[in-house]
């Protein structure tokens, strides 16, 4: 196989949000190592942040089996950056074999800031330290300097509103968001409801399947409210004022980039009343700005 020794791969195998959460890796990264990055990872998430990469990869491709085989068959690169978690260190032993340069290891989230579906109890990190913090600190320890991306607030739009089915983590039910829909819309605020293609609701709404095209609708502008979700992240990515809903996680570790007012179940008050008045007051300090 071909080795790719000028080239620097960026491995990142998360989610949504864990991507949104790692602009500012990818960036310092960038800014340190210049115009030589290959991202690796779900393409539809890597994509989005493809000013970052020179070229991007889909972890789907069998191309990428040799990572995990315990036999070396895979390209060598000039260097490996993986952003995950290896508790064993078994992956980074077997990716620093590609890597002619030391590997790049940054530990994905602190332990105990993701909530253990075995136990009845949810440990949070000694340090409530916010996930995008927790990355960059980890980045002197091999001499880059940590840069921030800089999330630029949109300009005001219309509420939108993004409900969700819960599946591994507790949700503000779709019915909710329904009836916070009605309370806005009777108050002559415009609404948008983005509808989840597998979830079946009642009224007007718009389904977006390609995240390409998501992004360029939060380019609009907006407020943004929804359950934790890495569509949550990808609006306060992109710029939008984000009102998020938290049932498990702990909002101070995982709340999305940007302007985010965080919500905890069973902590703060998240009635639909409670959430309307919030969005009014967000709008009405929105049309007071110059």
């Amino acid at each position: 196989m071909q080795n790719n020794c000028g080239e620097i791969l960026i491995v990142h195998l998360g989610g949504l949000g864990d991507i949104c959460l790692a602009e500012s890796i990818f960036l310092s990264l960038h800014r340190h190592f210049g115009n030589c990055l290959a991202g690796l990872g779900n393409r539809r998430f890597v994509d989005l942040f493809s000013m970052y990469f020179t070229k991007t990869y889909g972890i789907e491709s069998r191309h990428w089996l040799y990572l995990f085989s315990e036999k070396l068959t895979g390209p060598d690169w000039r260097r490996i950056v993986f952003i995950g978690k290896d508790r064993q260190g078994n992956i980074r032993k077997r990716w620093a074999s590609y890597s002619r340069e030391e590997l790049i290891f940054i530990d994905m989230y602190p332990e105990g800031s993701f909530p253990d579906p075995e136990k009845t109890t949810t440990a949070l990190p000694h340090k409530n330290v916010h996930i995008e913090e927790y990355q960059l600190h980890q980045l002197r320890s091999f001499g880059i300097e940590p840069v921030k991306a800089e999330v630029i607030p949109k300009k005001p739009g219309p509420v939108i509103l993004y409900p969700e089915r819960g599946f591994t983590k507790g949700k503000w039910a779709p019915e909710n968001f329904i009836t916070l829909r009605d309370l806005l819309k009777g108050n002559k605020i415009s609404v948008v409801l983005l509808k989840p293609a597998d979830l079946d609701l009642p009224g007007e709404g718009i389904i977006i399947n390609e995240l390409a095209e998501v992004k360029e609708f939060f380019a609009r502008g907006g407020i943004f409210v929804s359950n934790d979700s890495g569509m949550a992240h990808l609006a306060g990515a992109c710029g939008l004022q984000t009102i998020t809903v938290f049932t498990d996680f702990d909002p101070a570790v995982w709340h999305p980039r940007g302007r985010n007012i965080p919500l905890k179940l069973n902590s703060d008050i998240v009635s639909i009343e409670a959430v309307g008045n919030m969005v009014q007051d967000l709008l009405t300090r929105q049309a007071d700005q110059p």
